[in-house]
């Protein structure tokens, strides 16, 4: 049965994400969550100590060419933590994936900010005819996230990179606070899963496209012992604000909206999602920076009542991805109208991770040093209620 339509009346969360519900007051079970990832931020950081334990230890390791590895992709993000870390006095070294994607002012932005930082950057070019058969398997198996492939292989360049220079410590750009939580029914796959849609629908062997499994995972943290930090979380940290500093300092361009550096990126949020699965990623975002005291909530539904971006320009950038991916417009109808599927609809490792969750968090716990965001569950609405 179709539920009736429902917004919490804290943040712009409403009854389109899964497993939503309301108390009395009508406020949601997100924001619940939300604030148990916050305070379990804030306990561990004691005030920022931290984030500043974690720089003082990076400054004493004993590599004399870097102290930290960062991905970046010419985003706010990621070109605010560089900036961020040189002036911690780190040694960096910047590492971009290159899947075939990047816009031309994703790639400005990191020419600009990392020249003027005089960071060094290393670029890993994957092999284009291995990520376009990924993210066409994606496509074809009906998942909502069909980005995945170039999420997980990021992760494992990043991990591959700072192993090969003897680095041990990766800073993450993600911040709680301004992105917030997705839900796992709308951005979940492993590694596990993407072999067998790959088998499944794919033309192509893997053979050097990057794959991040949980013993590679593992055998990196553990026994090559590298760190993963995400320093954003520990900071005041405001996006508006980090643009304007970006702007004036390097000469950085608004690219447009959330990942919307990468074409593919842009078109899995702002079409593929909203209109093949009625998934707006806005909602969660809004809704993280309302709780953060970053958005007003009128402003947010403001938003949110226009589309994701420009519907011309959108239609231009699907034509662009279809040209690149090298299928025709009779190719895509069919892909289009295949039965939407969920990430339980083929082999993962998602049924273990729930069904063992306490000792999945605190393995997950023990490799990152901090609590994962999969470790929160999502509270449940009672049978009672």
């Amino acid at each position: 049965m179709k539920r009736e339509y429902q917004i919490c009346k804290d943040c712009v969360s409403d009854s389109s994400l899964p497993e939503i519900f309301f108390d009395n007051l009508g406020v949601c079970n997100y924001c619940e969550q939300f604030k148990a990832i916050i305070k379990e931020i804030e306990t561990s950081s004691k005030v920022n100590d931290y984030l500043n334990a974690h720089i003082q230890k990076i400054k004493s390791t004993k590599n004399k060419n870097y102290d930290v590895l960062i991905g970046v992709s010419g985003g706010v993000d990621s070109m605010f933590l560089v900036d961020f870390a040189v002036k911690k006095g780190l040694k960096v070294l910047a590492v971009n994936f290159d899947n075939g994607w990047h816009s031309e002012i994703a790639v400005s932005n990191i020419r600009k900010c990392l020249n003027k930082l005089n960071v060094d950057l290393e670029t890993y070019v994957v092999d284009y005819d291995e990520m376009k058969g990924l993210l066409i398997s994606y496509m074809k198996a009906g998942l909502a996230w069909i980005d995945f492939p170039t999420d997980n292989a990021i992760n494992a360049t990043l991990y591959k990179i700072a192993s090969k220079h003897n680095i041990k410590y990766i800073f993450n750009g993600s911040s709680i606070r301004t992105e917030g939580k997705q839900p796992l029914e709308w951005t979940y796959s492993d590694s596990r899963q993407l072999k067998f849609i790959n088998k499944k629908f794919g033309e192509k062997k893997i053979k050097t496209f990057p794959l991040l499994s949980p013993m590679k995972l593992i055998y990196y943290s553990i026994i090559k012992k590298i760190v993963l930090v995400r320093p954003l979380n520990y900071l005041n940290y405001d996006k508006s604000e980090a643009k304007k500093i970006l702007i004036k300092k390097y000469g950085w361009k608004d690219y447009g909206g959330h990942h919307h550096e990468s074409v593919f990126t842009k078109f899995a949020i702002a079409y593929w999602l909203p209109k093949k699965f009625n998934i707006d990623k806005r909602i969660i975002t809004y809704s993280a920076q309302i709780r953060s005291g970053l958005l007003k909530r009128d402003k947010a539904l403001s938003l949110l009542s226009l589309p994701p971006y420009d519907e011309k320009l959108m239609l231009e950038d699907k034509e662009y991805v279809l040209k690149k991916l090298n299928i025709s417009s009779k190719e895509f109808e069919k892909i289009w109208n295949n039965k939407n599927k969920s990430l339980y609809s083929y082999p993962s490792l998602i049924h273990i991770i729930k069904r063992f969750s306490f000792l999945s968090s605190f393995v997950l716990n023990f490799i990152f040093g901090f609590k994962p965001l999969i470790g929160f569950e999502l509270k449940k609405k009672k049978e009672s209620q």
